[in-house]
């Protein structure tokens, strides 16, 4: 299988991507019936009559789904229909029971919104560039069933706990012409859905999927046509599957053959896209007017009748005054209340609780933050990440961290010496700091005669270095700081060390 490099020269192409992406709203209850919303539940132990799809089962629609998509529209700056209708997408499957799926196809409950997001330039966190991708619209529909292929027993089973899950469809226009840009604009969608609580978007639960539509053209010429690669369950799959479907329909156009309109799969494994089947063309749903759902009507203030009750509308305004401040205002803030660097505001807020345990540590330490964001980014989160931890799981908590700080701080220890602790800490054994320091003998040497007598001992025996020192080389002091802090095993202040050596250099 052909893999092709990113680096490949596409002057002479442009290429086009747009998404669409299905999250599941989280609800305790599906779309349209009571059935209870649970991951990895026992198969076909969460289906109602109505997902089922059993005669004479009606529709009742879901409050919560509903403010859920209003609240996502909102964030996304998306126009709110305050009339909304649903519609029948038809299709025959085995794990949709009825045969269509219920959608919003001709007015959507949101429309003509912009998702800003950002991202690197050449790889380096310090260059970051801002882009905006507009969002055509935002639907409400049934999630479908899931089948599971036994291909030992030639057979199909079909697990109907997904059938009937509220999902919203966000549609993004054809803004985008890679996969750095898909992936990003994805991971700022996943961080706004997470910040309202409209869904959890835990990809690796199916809860944020993500369906590529891809094409190339020359400048100037209309889009070529394009191909849709489903279903893609990881940000990292995305950007390599946009990029591999670029470079293949770059090679098959300059090699002389045409781009069919197809549905592919990405293969994480082999690294590139699958043709699925032909893509289906619109008249092949039959879409129609929902029959057992009337209009969904929302409200604003202006709208809202006096003598309405309120717990029986979804009023637009309400929910608008009820934002939370979304993911691109809370880098804002940490950056003008912290002093930090606007990359290290993405690093806190792109992995899931970080940004608060930062704070957490913040109030509890004398440390300015510009050096707590070191420990949290350098040796925090690497650690995280090498033992494939959550900073929910981490076995450092912020007050640990915070205390340990506060000793680097006053002087108790030094660097190299916090570096050990923080290791000590790591194991989740269930001591302090100070239990640690003291187990360890890593408290920085308070006599400083003690500490004038190791430089001295140093200086002695470099005779060379300090030749290049008193030569005017001054780098060389270096290495004589480096030689104490060995002596004294990293319990020495290297900033009084300087001072020291420098003192006794100039006599």
């Amino acid at each position: 299988m052909l893999k092709y490099s990113a680096i490949e020269i596409l002057a002479p192409w442009v290429p086009v991507v747009g998404l669409e992406i299905h999250a599941q709203i989280s609800s305790n209850s599906k779309l349209f019936s009571g059935s209870q919303v649970q991951f990895a539940a026992p198969p076909n132990s969460l289906v109602s009559f109505f997902d089922a799809s059993l005669p004479g089962t009606l529709p009742v629609l879901n409050r919560r789904c509903v403010e859920a998509a209003v609240m996502t529209g909102l964030a996304l700056n998306c126009s709110i229909n305050k009339k909304s209708l649903f519609d029948r997408k038809h299709y025959f499957y085995a794990d949709l029971p009825a045969g269509y799926q219920i959608t919003q196809q001709r007015v959507p409950i949101a429309v003509n919104g912009s998702l800003s997001y950002s991202l690197c330039i050449d790889n380096k966190m310090s260059q970051m560039v801002t882009k905006t991708v507009r969002i055509k619209q935002i639907q409400l529909e049934q999630d479908s069933g899931k089948s599971l292929h036994d291909d030992t027993r030639s057979q199909t089973l079909v697990d109907l706990n997904r059938a009937g899950v509220g999902l919203m469809e966000v549609v993004m226009e054809p803004d985008m012409c890679c996969g750095e840009e898909a992936a990003a604009a994805v991971r700022e969608l996943q961080l706004i859905l997470q910040t309202l609580g409209s869904s959890q978007a835990v990809m690796s639960e199916g809860q944020l999927r993500v369906d590529a539509n891809v094409s190339v053209h020359h400048p100037g010429e209309p889009y070529g046509v394009r191909t849709e690669v489903k279903n893609i369950n990881s940000i990292r799959f995305l950007a390599k599957a946009v990029d591999y479907e670029i470079q293949r329909q770059i090679k098959e156009l300059e090699s002389g053959r045409t781009i069919l309109n197809e549905t592919r799969a990405f293969d994480s494994k082999l690294g590139c896209t699958v043709p699925m089947r032909d893509k289906e063309g619109k008249q092949d749903y039959r879409f129609m007017p929902e029959p057992n759902l009337p209009p969904l009507i929302l409200y604003d203030a202006k709208s809202l009748p006096a003598n309405m009750n309120h717990q029986q509308v979804v009023n637009i305004d309400w929910i608008h005054e009820r934002l939370p401040d979304l993911p691109s205002v809370k880098r804002a803030k940490l950056v003008e209340r912290y002093g930090i660097l606007p990359e290290h505001s993405f690093t806190l807020l792109n992995e899931d609780g970080l940004s608060e345990f930062f704070e957490d540590v913040i109030k509890q330490t004398q440390m300015k933050p510009k050096k707590v964001i070191g420990w949290i980014l350098k040796d925090l989160l690497s650690y995280l990440k090498k033992h494939s931890l959550t900073v929910k799981e981490s076995p450092v908590s912020s007050f640990l961290l915070a205390d340990l700080l506060n000793r680097l701080e006053e002087k108790e220890i030094s660097s190299t010496a916090a570096k050990q602790v923080f290791a000590e800490l790591w194991k989740g054994e269930g001591k302090t700091p100070l239990e640690i320091v003291k187990e360890k003998k890593l408290q920085l040497i308070q006599d400083q005669k003690d500490l004038e007598q190791i430089c001295q001992t140093v200086i002695d025996g470099q005779e060379n270095e300090v030749m290049a020192i008193k030569a005017g080389n001054r780098k060389v002091l270096n290495k004589l700081i480096g030689l104490v802090q060995r002596e004294t095993q990293g319990r020495s202040n290297p900033v009084l060390v300087k001072q020291l050596l420098e003192k006794k250099l100039s006599e």
